[in-house]
């Protein structure tokens, strides 16, 4: 069911226990492009899955490196959907998840936050295991102490999911009375599938700028996510 941008204002308001779950669509008005869009990433790129696979990162490490080095936008800063949600979460029962590899909603402070796809400010080295700042990766991939690959703690293609992930965030949609989805396609398994673990009388809202498959009942707001939160 369609709905207008006051109704879906009005669902976030008057539910006391929910659950975001996010996509690229939430942080392109802080200026980091969208994966699929035109002006994404991967425009005019023959196989950015490769590029940014697991295969890529042991066999081909420079050509990984220097592709993922591109998807740090380190002048990005939270945007009022972002802060929206962190703030939410003082006054209501707020988990948000997030598909997002760009760290902007731990900036904005969210805490009860699962980043679905790991982050690119989570950095460790293949070799000796220990942290390592991304500041440090992106001078270098050459952990300085024991000349091991840095990478980020990031999902790649073909690569599985860790258990813990799954099941916190399992856990923060069964918790909900309302799962908002916002600014995703919901297409990427298995993080579009976290909705059918939702509870029979949950409710559903999805703010996107084109429509989504999903199936069931749900709310559809089609727009920037930006023109909810603002009234939020």
């Amino acid at each position: 069911m369609e709905i207008t941008i006051d109704q879906a204002v009005k669902m976030i308001q008057q539910s006391k226990k929910i659950t975001f779950l996010t996509g690229a669509g939430v942080s392109t008005p802080s200026g980091v492009p969208d994966y699929r869009s035109l002006q994404g990433v991967y425009h005019g790129l023959e196989a950015p899955e490769y590029l940014l696979s697991n295969e890529c990162l042991i066999h081909e490490p420079e050509k990984f490196y220097q592709f993922v080095k591109h998807l740090y936008h380190e002048k990005a800063r939270p945007n009022i959907i972002h802060q929206a949600m962190a703030q939410m979460e003082k006054t209501k029962d707020v988990w948000v998840v997030s598909q997002n590899i760009d760290g902007l909603h731990a900036a904005a402070g969210s805490q009860h936050l699962v980043n679905f796809h790991g982050s690119l400010y989570d950095c460790y080295c293949r070799k000796c295991h220990q942290s390592v700042d991304w500041s440090e990766y992106l001078q270098s991939d050459q952990h300085e102490d024991c000349g091991g690959q840095i990478r980020p703690n990031i999902v790649l293609y073909g690569e599985g999911f860790e258990e813990a992930v799954i099941q916190q965030a399992i856990a923060a949609v069964r918790n909900a009375e309302l799962v908002v989805i916002v600014g995703t396609s919901f297409q990427v398994h298995p993080f579009c599938d976290l909705i059918y673990e939702k509870s029979r009388d949950t409710n559903v809202l999805v703010i996107n700028q084109t429509p989504i498959q999903l199936t069931g009942e749900y709310s559809f707001v089609q727009t920037n996510g930006t023109t909810v939160f603002e009234k939020v």
